[in-house]
This record gives structure tokens, C-alpha cells and sequence, in this order.
């Protein structure tokens, strides 16, 4: 089934709804998939909406906003599985930059959740990574701002 939204655009429903799209992340455009939950009606919260075009609104900041948390979440995650900062590893390689972050990471997804889950703006941004392939990267916004970092599950 399809639906063309107003705000959304045209999206497909296979338990929820969903398109492939095109978005400016840190200069170069990446296709990206944009989901949004909703039953099979199509209609959607205005708070959906309201999530959506406030990060669309302030996405020029926000993709910058998210690199240092989601570097400071793999030292985290690479100390905790008992690595030394020096000590290289085939899938937790040394990162110190986020330069060399950029090249571990592809953006890959938007997640526009039920309304309620957290107070305000709800997003999540969805990566896959070079350190977790089966778990990817994922991260919950509120109000444009990082409340978590973690695997992609944390976005959906």
C-alpha cells in the first residue's frame, strides 16, 4: 500500500511506512531510509510531524551536533570491552578523530517514532558501522538533542 503524505512525501507500508531518499549529510548527499511509524491508515501524529520538521529545520546543525557523542560512545564501548587505548584491534581500530570516525561510520536512516515515548521532539538516526555490523549505530534525539547512543534499536 501507498500513501502520498503532505509532509512526508510518498511512503509504502510494510508494517510501517517507509521510502528511500536522498539527504545532505556533512556535504555529500546519501541515500537514505526514511521510516515512519504509523498503522496501515496512514495517518500520523502531529507530533510526527512536528519531530520531522524541526530536525529537517535544524539539520545543518545537528549532523555536526552528533559526531563528538557518537566518538565518545565508541571509546566508551572500545574501553569497555577491555582495549587499551593504544591497542590496535581488526573491528574496534584505534580512533582519537573525527575524521577517522567519519570513515567508520555511513548514515543510512531516519526513524520518526510513535509520539510519547520520550517529552518533546522524538527522532532516531540510524548508522551502520565497521565495529558492529550485525548491530549498526543508532541514536535517539529529543528536541534535536542526543538522549542516546547505542545499537540501531536505540533509534527504532
Amino acid at each position: 500500500m501507498k500513501i502520498n503524505d503532505k509532509v512526508f512525501g510518498e511512503l509504502e507500508y510494510n508494517y510501517t511506512w517507509s521510502k528511500d531518499t536522498t539527504i545532505k549529510f556533512l556535504g555529500k548527499e546519501v541515500k537514505i531510509a526514511l521510516m515512519v511509524k504509523g498503522n496501515e491508515d496512514g495517518k500520523f501524529e502531529d507530533e510526527q510531524y512536528t519531530s520531522y520538521n524541526s530536525l529537517v529545520q535544524n539539520w545543518e546543525q545537528v549532523q555536526y551536533d552528533i559526531l563528538q557523542p557518537i566518538l565518545d560512545y565508541y571509546k566508551e564501548k572500545r574501553y569497555k570491552l577491555g582495549y587499551d587505548e593504544d591497542e590496535e584491534d581488526e573491528n574496534y581500530s584505534i580512533i582519537k578523530t573525527i575524521e577517522e570516525l567519519l570513515e567508520k561510520i555511513i548514515f543510512v536512516g531516519i526513524v520518526i517514532p510513535y509520539a510519547g515515548s520520550f517529552e518533546g521532539r522524538d527522532i532516531g538516526l540510524i548508522f551502520d558501522c565497521t565495529w558492529d555490523k550485525e548491530n549498526g549505530l543508532g541514536l535517539r534525539l529529543v528536541d534535536e538533542k542526543i538522549v542516546k547512543v547505542g545499537y540501531q534499536d536505540v533509534a527504532i
